[in-house]
């Protein structure tokens, strides 16, 4: 098999490029794989020998052809430069594809999420609600724009690639008029907030616990400037964990008044918080998609456990929306019935 062989070829090529930027390190030492992500990317951790974690690097092969690394470099060199914690890069080859970053280790926030228990979020969000903080204030020249045409092109994955292609629906044009109604409310929703520097990942399996200080941030190339809510959202209505309403109410609201000083024209509770779960509604119809069709076409059915999460949090704020009351019908009589055929979760 062709993509196999070259697979190995790459995995080799990438040792041989970082040892020949590693002298001091045994030549013969092995890449040990590390949990992939929803890219065509892959990562090796290459031990430097001595023994301590922090004495390892990450290598990453992102083959040119499928990955462009361009963004990856820049956004990584602007977060860094902005006193964020990103991984260092430590020699990159974007023409070949390879990178070498620092170690973060390997524990996510959503590992001392699910161990905290609800008493210990404060304490275990606190770092990452200081990284919502500063990353809002990164500059956002030259990074594209979250417009119209993003917004919609995200959420109609939710009726092409979960609706039709993994649950089989067929969509009458009525119910594309439907779909389309809901997907102009949000967008409009989501173009009233202030724009920031948006991560647009930035949830419990990008945020790595480091040490006691600042949480690592990984996996911001696809960065964009957006609404002041996404990454709240992304975070706080997290695909991967259900954090308990009252906590994440609070949570929003302080993230809110610590954004005060940086963005003046910030509204008042509960209509913060209508921002934050209608845009949380947008990411939610893209995700469902987006998981659909990692599965379906890239061959990672590893998400589609946690499509009825996902799905949770879509009804919950389609059925408190005035304005998606008919959206919300035609989920739960239409939609609905097809979860129950998904694999559980894991």
């Amino acid at each position: 098999d062709m993509q196999i062989d070259n697979r190995v070829e790459r995995t080799e090529a990438l040792r041989l490029w970082a040892l020949g930027h590693l002298p001091a390190v045994n030549p013969a030492t092995p890449l040990q794989r590390v949990s992939d992500d929803a890219s065509f990317r892959r990562y090796f951790r290459l031990p430097l020998g001595g023994g301590a974690a922090d004495n390892n690097v990450v290598l990453v092969d992102a083959p040119p052809e499928l990955e462009d690394g361009a963004p990856f470099v820049a956004v990584g060199d602007r977060l860094l430069n902005a006193g964020l914690r990103v991984p260092r890069q430590l020699e990159i080859d974007l023409e070949r594809g390879f990178m070498m970053l620092e170690d973060f280790g390997d524990t996510l926030l959503l590992e001392r999420a699910r161990e905290a228990g609800e008493a210990n979020l404060e304490q275990i969000y606190e770092w990452a609600l200081r990284g919502l903080t500063q990353l809002a204030g990164v500059a956002v020249e030259g990074l594209p724009a979250y417009d119209a045409e993003l917004l919609n092109r995200e959420m109609e994955l939710f009726g092409e690639w979960f609706c039709e292609q993994q649950l089989g629906l067929r969509l009458a044009a009525v119910d594309r008029a439907m779909l389309d109604a809901a997907m102009v409310h949000l967008s409009r929703a989501a173009l009233e907030q202030p724009k920031v520097f948006v991560h647009r990942d930035y949830h419990s399996r990008n945020l790595m616990v480091v040490d006691t200080g600042p949480l690592g941030i990984i996996d911001f190339q696809d960065a964009v400037c957006g609404p002041v809510t996404y990454d709240l959202v992304s975070l706080v209505k997290d695909c991967y964990i259900r954090l308990p309403r009252d906590f994440v109410e609070s949570f929003a609201l302080r993230l809110r008044d610590s954004l005060a000083g940086l963005l003046p024209r910030l509204p008042g509770d509960a209509e913060f918080l209508g921002w934050m779960d209608l845009m949380g509604l947008q990411r939610h119809l893209k995700c469902a998609g987006i998981f659909s069709r990692l599965n379906l076409r890239d061959g990672k059915p590893g998400y589609l456990g946690d499509i009825p999460l996902v799905f949770s949090y879509i009804r919950e704020v389609t059925s408190r929306t005035d304005e998606l009351r008919e959206f919300d019908d035609w989920l739960g009589l239409v939609v609905a019935p097809g979860l129950a055929r998904l694999p559980g979760p894991g």
